[in-house]
């Protein structure tokens, strides 16, 4: 009787056994994108303009129009010196400059008397020529005050600082009441960044090769080749860009050339002085496969993924990645369109097994996994 209590009970137990379901694991069918050679440099981003605000005439500030960090138009009142003192010597310049119209004027009409005087003969050549050289004196003088009420009056405008381009102001470096000129140190610094510049240099004879295959090209703006930049928190920018400016010689310390690429940066997350990735991609593609990045593993033999065949079987396929492109790999051999690899569920399954595949979405940028259903 017991015997027989065990026996039925080991039935019931491979019975359970065998009724165990597949392990449900999310996978993605592999698709494929147009794919051009690349490359990628690291690249460091230069404002578009620069300007150094600093004082042209010394006073004290008693002005500030802007907050530090903000947005400032071309032409907008960024600060004011005292203009009290240069008000007075423009006015000074300009009575000095009447005086001196008046001379002019009185010294030319007795040059005129004594030239109608000396040719009846009732006035002598040494007389004449006193005149004559009066008139050209009070006539320089004229110049001169001219010159000086000019110089008056830039002084006065000198007085309001305001901003050459637009563009963000940093932290300024006088507050109001110090007292600044010429001689102080920059006042604040103005920084157009969009578009923004993108430097990064390549080696000799790489450039020769783009010189050889390009020469047909006006300029460096007309190469027929797609720029975009990954971003130091690992993110792809989302504006493309183009080449720019080449220099016209190689550096002979490091054997490179400088180039120059140029972004649209309408948001303006992208600041001067970033180091981030520039990839060069040719407009000449080709198709590939794409994968996420989440279904790559590695071992010793190097990467591989988990493909789902046919009959729900897990396959172990090594696989030759190329570049990367936000989310997903470019692989280069290994697998092929409309296969499906594991993307969730790894750590349940080992090759060989059945598995229910749950069929997901991967957002190629974000490489966020979503149900296929909805989409």
């Amino acid at each position: 009787m017991s015997v027989s209590i065990a026996l039925t009970g080991c039935g019931q137990q491979n019975q359970e056994i065998k009724a165990a379901p597949a392990p449900a694991v999310s996978v993605y069918q592999v698709k494929t994108n147009d794919v051009g050679n690349y490359r990628e440099f690291v690249a460091r981003t230069q404002a578009f303009q620069q300007a150094a605000i600093k004082a042209r005439v010394e006073g004290e500030l008693i002005e500030r129009h802007f907050d530090e960090g903000s947005f400032v138009t071309e032409g907008q009142l960024l600060l004011k010196i005292d203009p009290v003192e240069y008000e007075a010597s423009l006015a000074q310049a300009d009575a000095d400059l009447k005086s001196k119209l008046a001379g002019a004027d009185g010294a030319s009409r007795d040059l005129k008397r004594g030239k109608e005087v000396a040719e009846k003969g009732f006035l002598s050549q040494s007389d004449l020529d006193k005149l004559t050289t009066n008139a050209a004196q009070t006539a320089a003088n004229v110049k001169a005050g001219e010159a000086a009420l000019e110089k008056a009056r830039l002084n006065l405008s000198y007085t309001e600082i305001k901003a050459p381009f637009s563009g963000q102001i940093g932290k300024v470096s006088y507050d109001v009441g110090n007292i600044v000129g010429p001689q102080s140190s920059e006042l604040a610094v103005l920084t157009a960044i969009d578009p923004i510049y993108v430097n990064f240099q390549v080696e000799e004879a790489a450039y020769l090769n783009y010189l050889q295959k390009h020469q047909n090209a006006a300029g460096p703006e007309e190469v027929p080749i797609d720029l975009h930049l990954r971003l130091p928190n690992n993110t792809q920018y989302d504006q493309e860009g183009k080449l720019d400016f080449a220099d016209t010689k190689i550096d002979q310390g490091t054997g490179t050339v400088e180039l120059r690429a140029v972004f649209s940066n309408p948001k303006k997350i992208i600041m001067p002085g970033m180091f981030v990735n520039l990839i060069v991609e040719s407009q000449d593609k080709q198709e590939m496969v794409l994968v996420p990045q989440a279904a790559v593993q590695e071992n010793q033999q190097g990467k591989f993924v988990l493909v789902v065949d046919q009959s729900n079987k897990v396959l172990s396929r090594h696989v030759t990645l190329g570049r990367r492109m936000n989310a997903m790999w470019v692989v280069e051999s290994g697998l092929k369109a409309d296969e499906q690899v594991i993307i969730e569920g790894l750590q349940k399954v080992r090759t060989g097994i059945e598995v229910n595949p749950v069929a997901k979405m991967v957002d190629a940028t974000t490489g966020v996994v979503t149900d296929a259903s909805a989409q």
